[in-house]
């Protein structure tokens, strides 16, 4: 269920690189427990972000929940989709529902994060 191509963090987001950028998103288990989401606030393209600090925010009908980037770097893209279509989080959360792009400060960062497998089994023990 989790993509083989993914970086994985506790906070149940994923990393895709594609060159030197990280696209970013919330897991489809972090989606499925948050129920139907609502509103998705992201951080402005040219900030600044922290590997596993908080990015922003993510409202559901159950809850608001802050959301933590895997990496750190400089945001290059945000997914405006969201704006008028936050469900798109909870329809494709590894595609259209991608939440923003940074270009990776840090490489090595990226070694801290799970496998596909090391996630799966994080989610096991949390369900």
């Amino acid at each position: 269920m989790n993509p083989e191509d993914l970086k994985y963090s506790e906070e149940h987001e994923w990393l895709r690189m594609e060159g030197g950028t990280a696209v970013i998103g919330i897991t489809h288990f972090a989606q499925d427990s948050l129920g139907d989401v609502v509103f998705v606030e992201l951080p402005d393209v040219g900030s600044d972000v922290e590997q596993f600090e908080k990015m922003g925010e993510i409202e559901s009908v159950k809850a608001v929940s802050d959301l933590y980037c895997p990496v750190g770097g400089r945001v290059v893209e945000v997914n405006d989709s969201l704006n008028d279509s936050p469900e798109l989080v909870n329809d494709s959360p590894y595609e259209e529902g991608w939440m923003i792009k940074v270009e990776v400060s840090d490489g090595s960062e990226i070694d801290r994060l799970m496998s596909a497998s090391e996630y799966g089994a994080l989610v096991e023990a949390e369900s």
